[in-house]
């Protein structure tokens, strides 16, 4: 197996990559704890590529990245690549972001997530993005997920992500269809 490191020091994002990567030759393991990477990117592609390369060079491992966000189309694309930044908890989130929407119609929004990943030289091998277009919302509806989930309403399901049974997320979010466009190429490495 080849070592393949996370870029994040979130133990639930290592185990979500797990679940997409369980089928390949990839032993995925965290970056190291001192090792800080500041987000300076101005779209989630180039976040995801900073992460990567910074780890890739840093450990001299194959590294993977993802950065992803919400963007809403009346509100120019925010909160986009500032979506965790956008208050200080998921509720305080989701408040400002219908406070935003309050006098709007339009609330055509999309899931955007980027991958990348680095060589242990740091250069890029691959890179790719999903997109999962919703709604949001008026009110929250459902218990799961995390963040935007429960005001972002996924037409081709009927349900937002709150509401999703965690397999159809995974099949349908920005995540799944990002790794999903990974994996083949993945295995060609």
């Amino acid at each position: 197996m080849t070592i393949l490191i996370v870029a994040t020091g979130n133990p639930g994002k290592l185990k979500e990559m797990q679940e997409y990567l369980e089928e390949t030759n990839w032993d995925l393991q965290l970056k190291p704890q001192e090792l800080d990477i500041e987000e300076t990117g101005t779209t989630f592609a180039e976040n995801a590529r900073l992460k990567a390369v910074t780890v890739a060079k840093a450990t001299g491992q194959w590294a993977i990245a993802d950065d992803s966000g919400l963007a809403v189309d009346a509100l120019d694309g925010r909160p986009g690549i500032y979506s965790a930044r956008y208050g200080a908890n998921d509720g305080d989130r989701i408040q400002r972001l219908l406070r935003e929407l309050a006098e709007t119609r339009d609330r055509r929004a999309q899931f955007i997530c980027a991958i990348a990943l680095a060589n242990p030289q740091g250069a890029i091998a691959l890179e790719v993005q999903g997109c999962c277009p919703g709604t949001i919302l008026e009110a929250p509806r459902g218990q799961g997920g995390f963040g935007y989930d429960p005001i972002f309403w996924v037409e081709q399901q009927q349900q937002t992500f709150a509401e999703m049974a965690p397999e159809t997320k995974k099949a349908c979010s920005h995540r799944g269809l990002a790794f999903k466009q990974l994996l083949p190429k993945l295995a060609q490495l």
